[in-house]
Protein backbone atom coordinates (compact mmCIF):
# COMPACT_ATOMS: atom_id res chain seq x y z
CA UNK A 1 0.00 0.00 0.00
CA UNK A 2 1.00 3.70 -0.47
CA UNK A 3 1.40 5.15 3.26
CA UNK A 4 -0.52 8.67 3.85
CA UNK A 5 0.80 10.37 6.88
CA UNK A 6 -1.00 13.42 8.63
CA UNK A 7 -0.60 15.63 11.82
CA UNK A 8 -0.79 19.11 12.54
CA UNK A 9 3.44 19.99 12.08
CA UNK A 10 4.25 18.07 9.09
CA UNK A 11 7.86 18.34 9.71
CA UNK A 12 7.40 16.58 12.80
CA UNK A 13 6.96 13.51 9.89
CA UNK A 14 10.26 13.57 8.33
CA UNK A 15 12.19 11.37 9.94
CA UNK A 16 9.24 8.77 9.97
CA UNK A 17 8.71 9.23 6.00
CA UNK A 18 12.77 8.83 5.50
CA UNK A 19 12.66 5.32 8.01
CA UNK A 20 9.89 4.56 5.64
CA UNK A 21 11.44 5.15 2.27
CA UNK A 22 14.45 3.63 3.03
CA UNK A 23 12.99 0.64 2.67
CA UNK A 24 11.15 1.27 -0.87
CA UNK A 25 7.90 2.59 0.68
CA UNK A 26 5.78 4.67 -0.99
CA UNK A 27 4.78 7.05 1.58
CA UNK A 28 3.44 10.84 1.50
CA UNK A 29 3.32 13.42 4.64
CA UNK A 30 0.28 15.78 5.07
CA UNK A 31 -0.07 19.21 7.32
CA UNK A 32 -3.56 18.57 8.86
CA UNK A 33 -5.31 19.92 11.94
CA UNK A 34 -7.87 17.34 12.05
CA UNK A 35 -10.24 19.46 14.15
CA UNK A 36 -10.61 21.85 11.20
CA UNK A 37 -13.06 20.58 9.07
CA UNK A 38 -11.87 22.47 6.11
CA UNK A 39 -8.68 20.71 6.58
CA UNK A 40 -9.71 17.45 6.57
CA UNK A 41 -12.02 17.62 3.25
CA UNK A 42 -8.98 18.98 1.45
CA UNK A 43 -6.88 16.57 2.95
CA UNK A 44 -9.08 13.43 1.71
CA UNK A 45 -9.55 15.82 -1.57
CA UNK A 46 -6.21 15.32 -2.38
CA UNK A 47 -4.93 12.14 -1.60
CA UNK A 48 -8.23 10.89 -3.74
CA UNK A 49 -6.96 12.94 -6.50
CA UNK A 50 -3.38 12.83 -6.89
CA UNK A 51 -2.04 9.51 -5.31
CA UNK A 52 -5.40 6.82 -5.18
CA UNK A 53 -8.30 5.64 -4.05
CA UNK A 54 -8.27 5.36 0.01
CA UNK A 55 -8.62 1.77 1.28
CA UNK A 56 -7.65 1.80 5.29
CA UNK A 57 -7.92 5.33 7.20
CA UNK A 58 -6.29 4.98 10.82
CA UNK A 59 -7.56 7.55 13.27
CA UNK A 60 -4.97 7.95 15.89
CA UNK A 61 -5.18 11.13 17.42
CA UNK A 62 -3.89 11.37 20.95
CA UNK A 63 -5.38 14.31 23.67
CA UNK A 64 -4.53 12.15 26.81
CA UNK A 65 -4.39 15.29 29.07
CA UNK A 66 -4.89 14.99 32.89
CA UNK A 67 -6.09 16.98 34.66
CA UNK A 68 -8.46 17.46 38.30
CA UNK A 69 -11.95 18.25 37.80
CA UNK A 70 -11.41 21.49 39.59
CA UNK A 71 -8.63 22.47 37.23
CA UNK A 72 -10.09 21.64 33.98
CA UNK A 73 -11.63 25.31 32.71
CA UNK A 74 -14.46 24.82 29.54
CA UNK A 75 -11.73 25.99 27.28
CA UNK A 76 -9.62 22.63 28.24
CA UNK A 77 -12.29 20.47 28.02
CA UNK A 78 -13.75 21.43 24.74
CA UNK A 79 -10.18 21.20 23.04
CA UNK A 80 -9.94 17.55 24.43
CA UNK A 81 -13.08 16.83 22.94
CA UNK A 82 -11.88 18.37 19.70
CA UNK A 83 -8.82 16.55 19.49
CA UNK A 84 -10.41 13.14 20.34
CA UNK A 85 -13.81 13.21 19.30
CA UNK A 86 -14.97 15.95 16.64
CA UNK A 87 -11.63 14.89 14.82
CA UNK A 88 -12.34 11.33 14.37
CA UNK A 89 -16.22 12.66 13.48
CA UNK A 90 -14.75 14.57 10.77
CA UNK A 91 -12.21 11.52 9.67
CA UNK A 92 -14.37 9.10 10.03
CA UNK A 93 -17.10 10.90 7.70
CA UNK A 94 -14.71 11.77 4.91
CA UNK A 95 -13.92 8.27 4.58
CA UNK A 96 -17.23 7.12 4.45
CA UNK A 97 -17.36 9.71 1.75
CA UNK A 98 -15.13 8.33 -0.43
CA UNK A 99 -15.48 4.40 0.65
CA UNK A 100 -19.45 4.14 -0.05
CA UNK A 101 -19.20 5.08 -3.65
CA UNK A 102 -16.76 2.00 -4.13
CA UNK A 103 -18.58 -0.31 -1.34
CA UNK A 104 -15.24 -1.15 0.41
CA UNK A 105 -12.61 0.25 2.66
CA UNK A 106 -11.69 -0.19 6.26
CA UNK A 107 -12.10 2.90 8.90
CA UNK A 108 -9.89 2.35 12.19
CA UNK A 109 -10.82 4.53 15.58
CA UNK A 110 -7.67 4.43 18.16
CA UNK A 111 -8.88 3.80 21.60
CA UNK A 112 -7.84 3.68 25.01
CA UNK A 113 -8.35 2.08 28.68
CA UNK A 114 -10.58 5.51 28.84
CA UNK A 115 -12.55 4.79 25.98
CA UNK A 116 -14.65 2.17 28.68
CA UNK A 117 -13.37 3.90 32.24
CA UNK A 118 -13.32 7.29 33.25
CA UNK A 119 -10.25 7.54 35.98
CA UNK A 120 -10.13 9.81 38.20
CA UNK A 121 -8.49 13.24 36.52
CA UNK A 122 -9.65 12.46 33.39
CA UNK A 123 -12.92 13.59 33.24
CA UNK A 124 -12.38 15.43 29.81
CA UNK A 125 -10.16 12.70 28.15
CA UNK A 126 -12.22 9.59 29.30
CA UNK A 127 -15.46 11.54 28.44
CA UNK A 128 -13.97 12.26 24.56
CA UNK A 129 -12.85 8.55 24.09
CA UNK A 130 -16.49 7.21 25.55
CA UNK A 131 -18.23 9.31 22.73
CA UNK A 132 -15.81 8.32 19.92
CA UNK A 133 -16.76 4.52 20.82
CA UNK A 134 -20.24 5.52 20.62
CA UNK A 135 -19.42 7.02 16.94
CA UNK A 136 -17.68 4.48 16.24
CA UNK A 137 -20.51 1.88 16.89
CA UNK A 138 -22.73 4.21 15.01
CA UNK A 139 -20.81 3.77 12.13
CA UNK A 140 -20.23 0.03 12.23
CA UNK A 141 -23.56 -0.69 11.92
CA UNK A 142 -24.30 2.24 9.14
CA UNK A 143 -21.77 1.23 7.16
CA UNK A 144 -21.12 -2.83 7.35
CA UNK A 145 -23.90 -3.30 5.54
CA UNK A 146 -22.15 -1.33 2.60
CA UNK A 147 -19.13 -3.36 2.74
CA UNK A 148 -17.44 -1.04 4.78
CA UNK A 149 -15.46 -2.00 8.25
CA UNK A 150 -15.71 0.18 11.22
CA UNK A 151 -13.27 -0.83 14.27
CA UNK A 152 -12.50 0.27 17.47
CA UNK A 153 -9.04 -0.40 18.88
CA UNK A 154 -8.54 -0.29 22.73
CA UNK A 155 -4.95 0.12 23.67
CA UNK A 156 -4.56 -0.27 27.26
CA UNK A 157 -0.79 0.11 27.95
CA UNK A 158 1.75 2.41 26.66
CA UNK A 159 3.07 2.14 23.22
CA UNK A 160 6.78 2.52 22.89
CA UNK A 161 7.42 6.31 21.27
CA UNK A 162 10.09 8.64 22.10
CA UNK A 163 7.02 10.39 25.06
CA UNK A 164 6.61 7.34 26.38
CA UNK A 165 10.49 6.62 26.62
CA UNK A 166 11.82 9.50 27.90
CA UNK A 167 8.84 9.84 30.26
CA UNK A 168 7.68 6.91 31.96
CA UNK A 169 9.15 6.08 35.15
CA UNK A 170 9.41 2.04 34.43
CA UNK A 171 10.14 2.46 30.89
CA UNK A 172 13.17 0.33 31.21
CA UNK A 173 11.83 -2.11 33.28
CA UNK A 174 8.82 -2.77 31.25
CA UNK A 175 10.48 -2.97 28.01
CA UNK A 176 12.79 -5.55 29.46
CA UNK A 177 10.19 -8.29 29.93
CA UNK A 178 7.95 -6.76 26.96
CA UNK A 179 5.96 -5.01 29.27
CA UNK A 180 5.46 -1.92 26.37
CA UNK A 181 3.83 -2.31 23.31
CA UNK A 182 6.11 -2.33 20.47
CA UNK A 183 3.99 -0.10 17.24
CA UNK A 184 5.80 -2.98 14.72
CA UNK A 185 3.26 -5.07 16.37
CA UNK A 186 0.13 -3.00 17.51
CA UNK A 187 0.59 -2.49 13.66
CA UNK A 188 0.38 -6.26 13.07
CA UNK A 189 -2.90 -5.77 14.53
CA UNK A 190 -4.65 -2.91 12.10
CA UNK A 191 -3.45 -4.89 9.55
CA UNK A 192 -5.10 -8.21 10.56
CA UNK A 193 -8.64 -5.77 10.91
CA UNK A 194 -8.30 -4.81 7.11
CA UNK A 195 -7.87 -8.22 6.15
CA UNK A 196 -10.57 -9.74 8.17
CA UNK A 197 -13.34 -11.67 6.12
CA UNK A 198 -16.67 -9.81 6.03
CA UNK A 199 -18.53 -12.87 7.23
CA UNK A 200 -16.41 -12.51 10.81
CA UNK A 201 -15.61 -9.02 11.50
CA UNK A 202 -14.39 -7.91 14.71
CA UNK A 203 -15.46 -4.47 16.13
CA UNK A 204 -13.64 -3.59 19.02
CA UNK A 205 -9.96 -5.19 19.64
CA UNK A 206 -8.43 -4.99 23.21
CA UNK A 207 -4.68 -4.82 23.25
CA UNK A 208 -2.46 -5.23 26.31
CA UNK A 209 0.56 -6.68 27.00
CA UNK A 210 1.04 -9.91 28.73
CA UNK A 211 2.83 -8.65 32.06
CA UNK A 212 0.17 -6.30 32.86
CA UNK A 213 -1.61 -6.39 36.61
CA UNK A 214 -5.02 -7.18 36.20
Amino acid sequence: MTVCLARRNADKLNKVLDSLSIHGLRVHGFSCDARKEEQVIALFQEIEANIGPIEVVVFNVGANVPMGILETSADKFFKIWEMACMAGFLTGREAARVMTKRKRGSIMFTGATASVRGGAKFAAFASAKHALRALAQSMARELGPQNIHVAHVIIDAAVDTAWIRENHPRYQELAGQEGIVKPADLAKNYLMLHQQPRNAWTFELDIRPWAENW
